[in-house]
């Protein structure tokens, strides 16, 4: 099943037999909240998931935004109506960022269904609704570890015996600039790859060969094992998504380079180079 699904195509199955349950992850880094967006006009039955409250754990050593305890997101989840039988659709602003995470977390939890609204809420051509839907309660239990996961350590192994891929802008990587972290760089051997580069300019996804070639010329092709990192692992599930798109699978580190760097210890590489 192909892990993003068109506006027509969502219509069209929420007017079928078996629609999939939405959720509406509206987030940008730094704010404003998604919630008030959310209550001024959503997809008509639709539930508003909060990525740093749901979508992760609280900020710390691991990263500003480390998974989730299982629990507690499988509950989040149950309260949205997500099944496990039940296909589900997730939805941002347009950037899709915020919902590839949310995408990301649902399949490494188990489960199988799960497509990203390609171009988000600015694709729906339908109405919207203010209305707060109260669904049915879900049967969703996450069993987490049903796609792979890097932890630090992880990651600067496949750096050397495979392909990490920086997900963050080409500034970041190189170091120049670090508007967010304490440390500016990259992770030694990883190679930078921004993910705003695999999206035309209206935040929709390239053909899925063109995703296949870009990657290809990044090492994909030669690459036992392929890896994904960024800031905090969003927009790295981004990343993780596109590769989908091209047929490729990937690992995800979530912590990320916020994680990588409240290690004083792991070492730091700056400039355009991997190493």
């Amino acid at each position: 099943m192909k892990p993003i699904i068109t506006a027509p195509e969502c219509a069209s199955e929420l007017a079928g037999p078996r629609p999939p349950v939405l959720l509406d992850v509206r987030w940008q880094q730094g704010g404003p909240h998604g919630r008030p967006d959310y209550e001024a006009g959503h997809i008509p039955g639709a539930v508003f998931v909060d990525l740093d409250a749901d979508l992760a754990g609280p900020a710390g050593s691991g990263g500003r935004h480390p998974l989730p305890d299982p629990e507690e997101f499988g509950a989040t989840m149950r309260r949205a109506g997500v099944r496990a039988d039940t296909p589900v659709v997730v939805y941002d602003g347009g950037q899709s960022w915020a919902a590839a995470r949310a995408w990301w977390l649902l399949r490494w939890t188990g489960h199988e269904n799960v497509r990203v609204l390609e171009g988000g809420l600015a694709a729906w051509e339908g109405k919207l609704d203010k209305e707060i839907p109260t669904p049915d309660e879900g049967d969703f239990r996450p069993v987490p570890g049903a796609v792979p996961l890097l932890d630090a350590d992880g990651a600067a192994a496949l750096a050397g015996s495979g392909l990490l891929l920086d997900a963050r802008a080409a500034a970041r990587y190189r170091g120049e600039v670090e508007p967010i972290d304490r440390v500016a760089g990259h992770i030694p051997g990883a190679v930078s790859a921004p993910t705003t580069e695999n999206v035309e300019e209206d935040g929709r996804f390239l053909p899925a060969s063109s995703l296949a070639a870009r990657f290809d010329e990044l090492g994909a092709d030669r690459a036992s094992e392929v890896g994904v990192y960024c800031g905090s692992g969003v927009s790295g599930a981004h990343e993780v998504l596109a590769l989908a798109v091209a047929g490729i699978p990937a690992a995800l580190y979530v912590g990320s380079w916020s994680e990588w760097t409240a290690d004083g210890t792991r070492p730091v590489a700056t400039g355009p180079d991997p190493r």
